[in-house]
C-alpha cells in the first residue's frame, strides 16, 4: 500500500508541477531571463536570480524585489503572450520562434515580444501589418501550439 501511495504522490506531484504551456525559457528562465514587469513600465530590463520565482513550471526573474512582488500578487497579468515566443512568428506561420527580449509591446495590457536580428524587426512588421489581425492568427495558431 505504501508504494502505490507513494507512486501516486510522484504521478501527482508531476502534474502539478508541469506548465500548462510552452514557455521560452532561454538560458534557463522566461524571456531570457529579463523582468516581465519591468516591461509593463516601458523597460526591458535583466532579472537578478536573487529575485526570481516560479510559475507555471517556468522560472522567471526581476530586477528588484517589487517586481517580483508584483508579480506574485497577479502572475498571469504579466506573463507574456505565447509563451515568450515571438508574436509575429506565431501569427504568420504558427512556429515558435525565440525572440530579442529587448524587442516588446504592451498591447491591451499585454505583453508581446518580438524577434530582432540584422535587418529583420517583426515587431515593425506587426504594427504596420495590421496587429488586432495578426494578433487573432496567433491567438488561434497558439492554440494549436501551445503545448507542443
Amino acid at each position: 500500500m505504501k508504494k502505490v501511495t507513494v507512486v501516486l504522490f510522484l504521478m501527482l506531484g508531476s502534474i502539478t508541477f508541469a506548465q500548462s504551456i510552452d514557455y521560452n525559457t532561454k538560458k534557463g528562465f522566461a524571456v531570457n531571463g529579463y523582468d516581465v514587469v519591468a516591461y509593463f513600465e516601458g523597460q526591458a530590463s535583466n532579472g537578478d536570480k536573487k529575485f526570481s520565482t516560479e510559475y507555471d513550471g517556468a522560472k522567471f526573474k526581476f530586477s528588484t524585489q517589487e517586481n517580483l512582488d508584483k508579480f506574485m500578487a497577479n502572475p498571469s497579468k504579466f506573463t507574456p503572450q505565447y509563451g515568450g515566443y515571438c508574436a509575429y512568428a506565431i501569427a504568420k506561420s504558427g512556429k515558435k520562434v525565440s525572440v530579442n527580449p529587448e524587442t516588446f509591446e504592451i498591447r491591451d495590457g499585454k505583453l508581446y515580444l518580438f524577434y530582432n536580428t540584422g535587418r529583420t524587426n517583426t515587431l515593425k512588421l506587426w504594427t504596420k501589418e495590421s496587429p488586432k489581425k495578426l494578433q487573432a492568427k496567433a491567438d488561434k495558431n497558439w492554440e494549436k501550439i501551445k503545448n507542443k
